[in-house]
């Protein structure tokens, strides 16, 4: 596992470089330790418009239409991606208390559908008065 891309891969990058295209300037691979998570990350952040944006993988993340379990060693791996669900939900449940908009897409999502529901969300904050990016 510690082959494995934790950030800038295929799906993360061809959303940044469509919010890029579109003039949005954001941060990536942002630790969320300022907002009271410690040891988590979000893909893709809009910090003055507190817009959270995450591009899960389909197997790291269970997704009901492409999610594999391995064969070999099932019952652990069935725990290892179970928890990963769990806490994924978890960090949108605090990200939201701490008054962020969280935003997630599958890997197999096409890039400009994703970048336009995250322009979405950050011209509905500009509309209550959130600064633009």
């Amino acid at each position: 596992m510690s082959r494995q891309a934790r950030t800038g891969t295929a799906p993360e990058v061809s959303l940044r470089r469509e919010l890029h295209r579109r003039g949005r300037r954001f941060r990536v691979d942002f630790a969320l330790g300022s907002v009271g998570l410690p040891r988590r990350r979000a893909d893709v952040v809009f910090t003055r418009q507190r817009v959270a944006v995450f591009v899960d993988g389909c197997f790291w993340h269970s997704c009901p239409v492409h999610a594999t379990r391995p064969r070999a060693n099932r019952a652990w791996w069935e725990t290892k991606l179970a928890g990963n669900v769990t806490r994924d939900r978890d960090t949108d449940k605090r990200l939201r208390s701490a008054g962020w908009h969280v935003v997630r897409f599958w890997e197999h999502e096409d890039p400009r559908a994703a970048a336009d529901a995250v322009e979405s969300v950050l011209d509905d904050g500009a509309d209550r008065g959130l600064p633009r990016s």
